[in-house]
């Protein structure tokens, strides 16, 4: 069965009635014998606040005395400080030659299968800066003549990543799974510039404590947990992560079938038809949306667009079906603006950013997705990095915005869950940024601090 706990942090500092409090334990646990903490360690809190904290361990020991599980609100953080520089990579491939009666060197073969990655400058650049090796030895020069067979590994050079925050906040975590608060401006997994700072960096640096020793011989268990699902490198908010290889197919098979349901008619994906998760995000929009709720099921596809090799992801008529329901929250109409909840039905890249846009509202300040769901860049041809190259051979970073781009204001704010394992439902939320609350979410903290 998975476990969690409920704590709340303890700090040390002044009484108001003058004296210092005695150093407390890092946390003090809400529920059982600690209940008794809280009128030593506090004891000049107002009434209604001690009578919230006790109203508190009551639910987790009616919770507990049910076998069910509280969740954890504002767990822990954890995080390493990032290196200077990273660690550098390598690409490894072997050589086949599709003509027995042709010859290819080595810049042909680099120049030609992996435009993306530097222009023909750039690859002449590395071949002769030592970086490449055929059959374990460097090769200096461009013209040399491949075998078949032939190993070739790529070195790309140590680098210094863009700035990024390390620390990530625990939401909630038990034996098969973990929930996280990521921060704006960290990407998720590997690509492009950052390649060690991201969130599977610090969930493989980190030391997780492992089940039991009657569960952790589960053929399933995994050394560090690994993310189900992306956000956006901008985006805020829940992340999920599954610690088994189990809980990670249950949870990514969750994640795939709001995506097929998305392409279906709607009458057959209301909320009659049982969903193993549902996703809810907060936004801040440009403009006053007329309507108290819609629904976006614009298709999302895949258009050319200069630094971005893969392609950008556009509304586009022959894209992949996704669905966005928007609710409105709140319209500032002194600011032009709308808060917005959004919950999505499918996983798109960027969706909630494009079907947002889309319907004439993008995100306020989002570098990259103006109205209609496109990019602000008009000129999707031109591209000034054909010839230069930067100082390791790859293209200059492109001037127009690109996706990784942060700045708009999205938080993935809470989601419900059907447990992988244990089939129990779960709610998680992340705090909010102060950006995306409401006024009276902002009256209720003034009051609760």
């Amino acid at each position: 069965m998975a476990s969690g706990h409920t704590g709340v942090a303890a700090t040390r500092g002044s009484g108001r009635r003058g004296g210092t409090w005695p150093a407390p334990p890092s946390f003090l646990y809400v529920g059982g014998l600690e209940r008794k903490a809280f009128s030593y360690y506090f004891p000049y809190m107002k009434t209604r606040v001690v009578l919230k904290l006790l109203s508190l361990t009551r639910a987790a020991d009616a919770m507990a005395a049910a076998g069910e599980t509280p969740l954890s609100q504002a767990n822990y953080y954890f995080g390493r400080p990032w290196p200077e520089l990273n660690e550098g990579l390598s690409y490894t491939d072997t050589f086949q030659c599709a003509d027995a009666e042709t010859t290819t060197t080595l810049i042909e073969f680099y120049s030609e299968n992996y435009k993306s990655s530097a222009p023909l400058l750039g690859w002449i650049h590395r071949i002769r800066n030592g970086q490449i090796t055929v059959d374990g030895q460097v090769v200096t020069d461009p013209d040399m003549i491949l075998r078949e067979g032939s190993k070739l590994v790529y070195h790309r050079l140590a680098w210094q990543e863009p700035s990024a925050p390390h620390l990530l906040q625990v939401l909630y975590e038990d034996e098969d799974m973990v929930a996280l608060n990521k921060p704006s401006g960290l990407q998720v997994l590997p690509k492009g510039l950052f390649q060690q700072r991201t969130v599977l960096a610090q969930l493989q640096w980190k030391e997780w404590k492992m089940p039991p020793s009657s569960r952790s011989k589960r053929k399933d268990v995994q050394s560090h947990p690994v993310p189900v699902h992306r956000l956006g490198r901008g985006t805020s908010g829940l992340l999920l992560c599954a610690k088994t290889k189990l809980a990670k197919v249950r949870l990514a098979s969750y994640f795939a079938e709001g995506a097929i349901n998305a392409g279906k008619k709607r009458d057959e994906t209301e909320v009659g038809k049982e969903r193993k998760i549902s996703k809810f995000y907060r936004a801040l929009v440009t403009g006053i949306l007329k309507n108290d709720e819609d629904v976006v099921t614009q298709p999302i596809g895949l258009v050319h667009y200069p630094g971005v090799a893969e392609g950008l992801y556009v509304a586009c008529s022959s894209g992949k079906p996704a669905m966005s329901k928007v609710c409105v929250l709140e319209r500032l109409a002194h600011q032009n603006q709308s808060l917005v909840q959004v919950e999505i039905h499918s996983g798109r890249p960027h969706q909630i950013r494009i079907h947002l846009a889309y319907i004439g509202h993008p995100l306020v300040d989002d570098p990259l997705y103006g109205i209609g769901g496109q990019p602000k860049f008009d000129d999707l041809e031109s591209s000034s990095t054909d010839v230069s190259f930067a100082y390791d051979g790859g293209y200059e970073r492109p001037l127009q915005p690109v996706p990784g781009d942060c700045g708009y204001h999205l938080h993935a704010h809470w989601l419900v869950l059907c447990h992988p394992t244990t089939n129990k439902t779960l709610k998680i939320t992340a705090p909010l940024p102060h950006s995306l609350q409401t006024q009276q979410e902002r009256c209720d903290q003034q009051v609760d601090a």
